[in-house]
């Protein structure tokens, strides 16, 4: 491997420093509810496990979404005959990998890319192939495990024309960390030439994992009580809504009952702390608001129910065939609907889905999601579903077919990375 280059050595020189301060920034970011308290220390490298016996496969992600999409390799890497560690950034995905990790897999916060925490846990784990999904290109880290030759792949792995765009003006360091990258597994053809033209050598176009990933499970006795619950109310969930959304779709709520007076409308905030602040935005318009972290269920009274927990989505999907993707009206970039769709909702969106532009457009275009322009489209939309229940047996049979025609990510993962892997057992024979 050629010696990294100026920027490169400038940023491991400038994150050695950045690692004098590290314990301040976690410990702020606790007091604000950012970092669990009994794991700081695997954000220093330190280890919360002792390590498994045998092969292991290091799995990155860095939070709900990404380690989501990698969950299908992990009993196929298991089956191969590898522990499994995956590591992720944030609270919420530990949380809920945590709960549908199989046996053989266990999580860890990854470490803050500062060198001296790169070496620490590289030294604990020894992982014998790491695999970071999408984006997650951190320098050191990177640089860390190709110093002890560990095969490093990028899979499902996306580079956006933005990022390709800011990327290209530092040609030297992004050739520094994709250089060391042995193999380049791209979600699209797009992605794959904007991944060979800032250096990766060896891109293979593979899918999308998301595609294959199971769709999140739901307590059965929890999907009866609030299905007895809420009757034959009619009822759609607005899932992972960010900052401005709820207020549109409080508005809108109040709209809708004017025709539909027994209306339910389910919001599960895209970050669940924020419940209470948008159970008082919506009590504030004069509509009743039921919190679920309060562990009540909706009553005929409820207009809102505000699901502000992790983990529960599977549930709310099971609940309708009615679905309103978030961070599509107000916040760029849109939600992954993929879930949604697989557990037979009609999607509704809004203009702002770039950062899955691919699965709406495949959801729209075989009549299983439509996108709405603002609140004046969400209620016309609404209104019609609502009225229409043919209509929307029809939408959501499309959009979970539309699915099912991008699924096989996974098998050719797989098989990309299988020579890596039977590296691994001819090493460990010999």
């Amino acid at each position: 491997m050629s010696r990294p280059g100026l920027l490169f050595t400038a940023y491991r020189i400038i994150s050695r420093s950045f690692g004098l301060v590290c314990p301040s920034l976690l410990a702020w970011r606790q007091a604000r509810g950012k970092e669990d308290a009994d794991r700081i220390s695997e954000r220093l490298g330190g280890a919360g496990l002792p390590r498994p016996a045998g092969h292991l496969a290091w799995l990155h992600g860095a939070s709900v979404g990404e380690g989501l999409a990698l969950l299908p390799l992990v009993p196929l890497l298991v089956e191969r005959g590898l522990a499994v560690l995956m590591t992720t950034g944030t609270l919420t995905s530990a949380r809920l990998l945590e709960s549908r990790l199989p046996p053989g897999a266990v999580h860890q916060f990854v470490p803050l890319d500062v060198p001296k925490y790169a070496r620490r846990f590289l030294s604990h784990w020894r992982p014998d192939i790491f695999l970071l999904a999408e984006s997650e290109l951190w320098p050191n880290l990177i640089f860390e495990a190709s110093r002890r030759n560990i095969p490093i792949v990028l899979v499902n792995g996306r580079m956006s024309e933005r990022s390709h765009r800011g990327w290209r003006r530092l040609p030297g360091f992004i050739g520094d960390m994709l250089g060391r990258v042995d193999l380049c597994l791209a979600q699209t053809s797009g992605d794959a030439e904007r991944f060979t033209d800032l250096g990766a050598a060896h891109v293979l176009l593979t899918g999308n994992l998301k595609y294959d990933a199971p769709p999140p499970g739901a307590d059965r006795q929890e999907l009866a009580q609030l299905s007895a619950r809420i009757g034959a109310r009619p009822v759609w969930v607005a899932a992972s809504t960010h900052k401005g959304e709820e207020e549109v779709i409080a508005n809108v709520h109040r709209r809708l009952a004017a025709s539909f007076p027994s209306l339910l409308t389910i919001i599960a905030p895209r970050h669940p702390e924020r419940g209470r602040e948008v159970a008082a935005m919506a009590r504030g318009k004069g509509l009743n608001t039921a919190l679920r972290s309060d562990r009540v269920y909706p009553d005929r009274a409820t207009h809102l129910y505000l699901v502000d927990t992790i983990g529960e989505l599977g549930l709310l999907y099971r609940l309708t065939g009615l679905v309103f993707m978030g961070k599509s009206l107000v916040a760029a970039g849109g939600q992954n609907p993929i879930e949604a769709a697989k557990l037979g909702c009609a999607i509704v969106h809004g203009p702002l889905v770039q950062n899955f532009g691919e699965v709406y457009r495949a959801l729209d275009e075989a009549g299983g999601g439509v996108c709405v322009d603002g609140a004046e489209g969400l209620v016309r939309t609404l209104a019609v579903l609502f009225s229409d229940a043919a209509r929307l047996r029809t939408m959501a049979r499309a959009a979970a077919e539309a699915i099912e025609t991008f699924v096989g990510a996974t098998r050719r993962t797989m098989t990309a990375i299988e020579p890596l892997l039977s590296a691994l057992t001819v090493e460990g024979s010999e």
